[in-house]
């Protein structure tokens, strides 16, 4: 295994210092993605005395093999498909109409549990870097910048520890500036970057959240 970070704690620390322009900026609002993301977030956030929130987005898998993404939606409506999967897959309406249910769902549970009654940070006018703790095919980060979009931010920052060679280029058209520490010609997975890739849990992410407020954030 090729591991590059001991683990997101650490990745998000590597990617705070190719961050440090930003520090300090009073407009400036840190989204992590769920639930892998916000462990790199919490350290980018801290690092640069920034906002931290949660954007949530869900990958919409194939039915018959979840974990190849045909799209994503994110919190506000977003949707964002990825039509050559789809049809290559032979995907049908009803099919698709029935995994966009499930995430949508799954989309409004974790608003509940990891936010609870507080509101989103807010976006309008505000310089906003989209953490999460790498990219594969960039379809939940393409729905999240979409999403966010809608709520007229004045910038909008991706920022991951590692992505494919290409991705800054797949992503130019709904990100202002592209941000990651490592961008490898030869790329599989996310995980082969990390020693620790397990799972981020609901607890995790409500512990870190809890610890961004309580230091002052505004969440």
């Amino acid at each position: 295994m090729d591991a590059r970070f001991t683990d997101r704690y650490a990745a998000g620390r590597r990617l705070a210092q190719a961050l440090q322009a930003y520090r300090g900026r009073r407009d400036l609002v840190v989204l992590a993605l769920p639930r892998g993301g916000v462990p790199v977030a919490y350290e980018v956030a801290k690092a640069l005395d920034a906002t931290l929130d949660v954007l949530i987005v869900r990958k919409l898998g194939l039915p018959h093999h979840r974990e190849l993404a045909m799209g994503a939606i994110a919190s506000g409506g977003a949707v964002d498909l990825n039509h050559d999967v789809i049809d290559h897959a032979g995907v049908s309406r009803h099919d698709l109409d029935v995994v966009l249910a499930e995430e949508s769902i799954e989309l409004e549970r974790r608003e509940v549990r990891y936010r609870g009654t507080r509101a989103p940070a807010p976006i309008e006018g505000r310089t906003v870097i989209v953490v999460d703790d790498g990219l594969a095919t960039g379809s939940t980060m393409r729905a999240a910048l979409k999403a966010l979009r809608s709520r007229s931010p004045a910038k909008l920052i991706v920022a991951v520890p590692v992505a494919p060679a290409d991705a800054e280029r797949r992503l130019s058209d709904v990100a202002d500036e592209f941000v990651s520490v490592l961008c490898p010609a030869h790329f599989e997975a996310v995980g082969q970057f990390y020693a620790d890739f397990g799972d981020t849990s609901d607890e995790e992410v409500q512990m870190l959240l809890r610890e961004a407020h309580a230091a002052g954030t505004r969440l």
